[in-house]
Parts: structure tokens; C-alpha cells; sequence
């Protein structure tokens, strides 16, 4: 695939921008939105935030080498122009519609496959095991991280160089959102993980956050359109439209396109065995948990989608790393086992990581969560409804922090837990003094909280005492 880069005069033209000063036919290659880490001849755009305005930092950027600047609100002097005549300064109405345009007609340069990534959860490590499966045959352009919202994807879109395939992550918290990024990402194969409770607070009802994430097929005429049989909406919204779309279904319990046999769920990982070009084929998935079993078998369709053979598919699978924090285990020096699922969470994400942490039978299993947020009204029962998976999964010691989780607390307790094996902390810092003082060396213990408990700090910090 052969670089296909911007011209300063393409970007006037599609935002109806003003050449301030400037040569026309500079070509924009790398873009940028953080003069702390820009590099020499990036094109600068200074976003507008609620509490941030990277406009104000234009000459910062010129100054530590950028060779353009793409601003709004700003006025320019006799002097301005004079200082940096041998720059690029254009001048928009708003920057962040710039930045939809300039991905969008960056997009539309490259006749590659977009593949675009949505669900309540289980986004981010889908999106890894999908690219890793891809990029067995082709050059591979992913979205970084979580790199999923307005602002991510865009500028996902322009590091497009020599690529030839995308593989983008799409979040949300509210209606449009979705539907703002696949009309600037155009893709061609849409995976629909699942959809749950995440964000139900801003949105209503799980038959809301169906309908939101189906935004995602708004970019595309007529998209391949993968989805997870197994869940509930999204089988129902299969059999309402499944002569009017093409959508190919993957599932475990649900009769769907393809389906795993001979599941083994392991404590590192899990086995399966599925037909890949007409052979029956065992493929060994180095994360455990039920529903990265689900995630290979998405990356399955979509290999199949783009053309990969078995072998390169079954080697995409058994070869992917996860984004850190996601199920990232490792172990103390005292031989206790920590499984650090801190980034993010959801009743959905609590139960599949409560679910894993059963697993070990032979271990005394201890649960350290958190709160959930974005629930709105649904908050208490959803809490609540992690307190019975506890109880559930036959958790042995249970440690909350967070005023949402008193609610699994006291759930917990209702179903029947040893209350003299559930403690509750106010100051979440107090979680570590008391695991210092308390975890032997036949622990497994689970931090889970969503990002903004940080709850990882404390997995880190747990590492580090049992380094010393």
C-alpha cells in the first residue's frame, strides 16, 4: 500500500478554513493535539474542552518544531505571520469538526478494509485479538489503548501510512456518539461484542444501549456485521433482521455460524476446537476466561472475512497479548497470585472476572472491588447483583471500598457469606494494610473497580511491598 499523505490545501478546501500564512502544497504527515509530546514536523490541532484549549498553545507548538498549526479563535498579528512565514497556519470555525473532516477525507484516500469494534465490554481486548489474527497476513493499523472516542479515533485514522487494513475500537457514553465515528471511519465489517449495562445510566435501558451501539452501522451501505449469538438483544435483534443485513453470528450456547467444541477452561488459558477451511481445528487461547473464547471466535469470522487461512488464524489467536490492565496477572514474590482487571468495569465484566476467579479451586479466592459507574438508578441493583455472583462463585474473602459498594457488601451478606470474611474500607488506601498483613502464598486476588476507583494502584502497590 503506498502513503497516501494530505496537502495543506486539501485540509483549506474540506474545512472551509484560511491560509494564514503558509506554502499550499506542504504535505501533513503526522498529526498532533499535545505539545508535550509533539515531534518535528507534525501538524498541531488545538482541541477546545470544557476545561482545556489547545489553541492557546499554537506557538508552543511551532516553536518545538511542528510544522503546522490547524487553530480556532485565535488572531494573528503582523508579526505572527512575519515570525513564522516559513510555517503553516491555518484557521478554522472549529477545530474538532476539522479534525472529523480531515480523518474523514483520510479515510476515503485508502480503499482498504475497515473492521470497527463495539459492546458493552470486552471491546478493547477483542480489538487486540482481532488485529493480532489479521496481522498474520496483512499490515496492521489499531486503535492504541482505548483510543475509542471523538477524539481517539480521528487521529487513530490519520497515523494511516502503508497500512492495509483497520482495525478501529468505537465507545460511547450517549446517543450520536457511535454514529459520529462510523460515518468519518466508513467500515466494512461491524463487530458487536455484546451489550450489557455500561453506560446504562446516561441511556435508559439495555434496549437503548442496543440501539447506540448500532450506530455503528451508519458509516456503511452494507457492512458484514458480526455479533455475539449469546446475547440476549443482539440474538433477538439477529432474528428481526437477518434477511435485511449481512450478519454472520458467532456464540457458546447459541446455535450460530460458528461454534466452539471441546472447550477447556484453564487457569492461564483455554482450548477449543472449531472448523477453519473445512478442517476441524484446536486452538489454544493464552487468556483464560470464558468470554475470550467469545473474542477468538469473533477474530475467527473476521479472518475468515478478509481472507486469512487456518493457519494464520489459529497463529493470530495463540500469539495475542492483552492491553495491560485487563486481566493482567502476575505473581508475588510470596507465591500469591494477583489478577489485576482494574481498568474498567461493569456488572458484566464482574461477573466474567468473578467467574474466572472460581476457578481456582485449590486457592483461597479473594475478591477486592470497587464501585461501577455511569449506573444512574440502576446503580444499587446492579451492585447488588455482584454481591449475589460473589456469594455465587463461592468467593472466600470478600473487600470492598467505594460508597456504591456497600451495596455488595451487604448483598453478599444476605445470600449467605461469612460476614467475619467480608470487610469494608472507607479509605481504600487501608485495602493494602491489610492485604500486607494477611495474604499467604495459596492467594488468587482480583482488584476490579471501574478506572476511575484506580483500584490497579492498589494491585501495584501490592506488587511493589511483596518486591521488597
Amino acid at each position: 500500500m503506498i502513503m497516501k499523505n494530505i496537502k495543506v490545501k486539501d485540509i483549506v478546501k474540506i474545512t472551509n478554513g484560511k491560509l494564514v500564512c503558509g506554502n499550499e502544497e506542504t504535505e501533513c504527515i503526522n498529526f498532533s493535539k499535545d505539545t508535550r509530546i509533539i515531534q518535528k514536523d507534525d501538524t498541531y490541532i488545538g482541541i477546545k474542552g470544557e476545561k482545556f484549549d489547545g489553541n492557546q498553545y499554537w506557538k508552543e507548538a511551532l516553536e518545538k518544531g511542528a510544522k503546522c498549526v490547524i487553530v480556532q479563535d485565535v488572531e494573528f498579528t503582523t508579526e505572527d505571520t512575519r515570525k513564522y512565514k516559513n510555517k503553516v497556519i491555518i484557521k478554522v470555525e472549529d477545530t474538532l469538526q476539522a479534525l472529523y473532516k480531515i480523518a474523514s477525507f483520510k479515510r476515503d484516500l485508502y480503499n482498504i478494509p475497515v473492521v470497527a469494534i463495539t459492546g458493552s465490554v470486552g471491546k478493547t481486548s477483542t480489538k487486540d485479538i482481532i488485529a493480532n489474527v489479521v496481522a498474520q497476513k496483512y499490515k496492521v493499523l489499531k486503535t492504541i489503548g482505548n483510543n475509542n472516542n471523538n477524539i481517539g479515533l480521528p487521529f487513530t485514522i490519520l497515523r494511516l501510512k502503508d497500512e492495509e487494513v483497520m482495525i478501529l475500537e468505537m465507545g460511547m457514553n450517549h446517543f450520536g456518539e457511535i454514529s459520529l465515528l462510523s460515518k468519518i471511519a466508513k467500515p466494512d465489517i461491524c463487530v458487536i461484542t455484546n451489550i450489557g449495562t455500561s453506560h446504562i445510566g446516561n441511556l435508559g435501558s439495555r434496549k437503548n444501549i442496543l440501539k447506540a451501539k448500532l450506530e455503528i452501522l451508519d458509516g456503511s451501505e452494507n457492512p458484514t456485521i458480526i455479533i455475539n449469538n449469546d446475547n440476549d438483544l443482539l440474538h433477538n435483534w439477529y432474528e428481526k433482521n437477518k434477511n435485511k443485513y449481512n450478519i454472520q453470528t458467532y456464540g457458546i450456547d447459541t446455535k450460530s455460524d460458528i461454534n466452539p467444541a471441546n472447550i477447556n477452561l484453564g487457569i492461564e488459558g483455554s482450548t477449543f476446537e472449531c472448523e477453519i477451511d473445512g478442517e476441524e481445528t484446536k486452538i489454544n487461547v493464552p487468556v483464560a476466561g470464558e468470554h475470550f473464547i467469545l473474542n477468538a471466535m469473533s477474530a475467527i469470522l473476521v479472518g475468515k472475512n478478509l481472507k486469512l487461512n487456518r493457519e494464520q488464524i489459529k497463529n493470530g489467536i495463540e500469539t495475542f497479548e492483552l492491553t495491560k490492565k485487563r486481566m493482567d496477572i502476575f505473581e508475588l514474590s510470596n507465591g500469591a497470585k494477583i489478577i489485576n482487571d482494574a481498568y474498567n468495569a461493569s456488572f458484566e465484566s464482574m461477573q466474567a472476572s468473578l467467574k474466572y476467579l472460581s476457578n481456582f479451586k485449590d486457592n483461597r479466592k479473594i475478591a477486592v472491588l470497587g464501585d461501577m459507574f455511569e449506573l444512574g438508578q440502576f446503580s444499587k441493583e446492579l451492585h447488588k447483583n455482584v454481591g449475589t455472583e460473589v456469594f455465587k462463585n463461592n468467593i472466600d474473602i470478600l473487600i470492598c471500598s467505594g460508597e456504591n459498594a456497600k451495596d455488595i457488601v451487604a448483598q453478599a451478606e444476605t445470600c449467605g457469606m461469612n460476614k467475619n470474611n467480608i470487610y469494608y474500607f472507607e479509605d481504600k488506601d487501608k485495602i493494602i494494610e491489610f492485604l500486607k498483613n494477611n495474604i499467604t502464598n495459596n492467594d488468587v486476588i482480583l482488584f476490579k473497580a471501574s478506572n476511575g476507583m484506580k483500584f490497579f494502584e492498589l494491585a501495584d502497590k501490592i506488587n511493589e511491598t511483596f518486591r521488597k
